[in-house]
């Protein structure tokens, strides 16, 4: 199978997957997916966001999906609980789809090590 047909594929199962367990079956986008890996990684996960937290809960995802990649390296958990993570590297210019591209498989590989999903 083509490595962009096996993108595909896990990303729709993760979508699926997510939306059933968390939105009734109402699909979620890729910014809710962002939000609650975040949520996930924060580890309060019975809590009440506010907005600015919600934009904080997001970049804690998206360092932890990038991490990998070599852009972030987790640094330390502050006194509240909450994770920081240093640039490693600057992430390159990216058009919209190509971020759209990173992200997904990004998210995929991280339920595929949480092993959520095959």
């Amino acid at each position: 199978m083509a490595r962009d047909e096996q993108l595909k594929e896990r990303w729709d199962l993760v979508v699926q997957k997510l939306s059933n367990q968390f939105a009734d079956g109402d699909t979620l986008d890729l910014d809710s997916i962002i939000y609650l890996i975040g949520v996930q990684e924060l580890g309060q996960i019975h809590r009440t966001y506010k907005k600015d937290h919600k934009l904080d809960l997001m970049h804690i995802a998206i360092c932890k999906l990038l991490e990998p990649y070599g852009f972030y390296e987790f640094d330390f958990v502050d006194e509240d609980g909450w994770p920081h993570y240093k640039v490693k590297e600057q992430l390159p210019f990216l058009k919209a789809g190509e971020q759209s591209v990173l992200m997904k498989e990004a998210i995929v590989n991280y339920f595929v090590e949480m092993e959520y999903i095959d």
